[in-house]
């Protein structure tokens, strides 16, 4: 199945999805820097990465819903959007908590702010598996002829479609 949300030709999602991926993931390298060293610049960094990789996530989500909304219920694409999107839905929760905790003074955040970081990196990367998982495995968005019940990637079953596998 085709993405419903095109420009160009083109999905909208998963062009978007790299900004608030790559900022967030740059954030939480901040906060790493900014732990070991202290240095408040590497903090407030941290700070703006998140604002911009919130942001972000909130414009790309709604092309998302779009395509995942014209997924076919009862399959197992359906499935993985909806855990996909929840999962993504979560970690934006827990930047925009980290970044809530650092308002005021960015250049010294609470060590929960980053340990929220942190758990929401880890979220963002079951997220990005997951949408990867619609993509390369099921062919969601990519490919007419996808099979969207295909078995996981992390199986060795075939997906039994011309739908890609993700395999080289």
């Amino acid at each position: 199945m085709e993405s419903r949300a095109k420009f160009l030709g083109h999905a909208i999602h998963p062009i978007m999805i790299v900004f608030p991926l790559g900022l967030l993931a740059t954030a939480v390298v901040f906060d790493i820097i900014y732990l070991i060293w202290g240095s408040r610049d590497m903090a407030s960094v941290a700070y703006w990465m998140m604002a911009a990789g919130i942001i972000g996530g909130l414009i790309a989500a709604p092309f998302g819903l779009i395509d995942w909304l014209a997924i076919p219920s009862g399959t197992r694409a359906k499935n993985i959007g909806l855990m996909h999107g929840g999962s993504n839905f979560i970690a934006l929760l827990l930047f925009a908590g980290s970044w809530a905790l650092r308002y005021g003074q960015p250049e010294h955040p609470e060590l929960i702010a980053s340990i929220l970081s942190f758990v929401g990196a880890g979220m963002a990367g079951v997220g990005g598996w997951l949408g990867g998982e619609l993509v390369e495995r099921l062919g969601v968005g990519v490919h007419e002829g996808a099979n969207l019940d295909a078995p996981s990637s992390l199986s060795n079953a075939s997906t039994g479609s011309n739908a890609p596998t993700g395999r080289a």
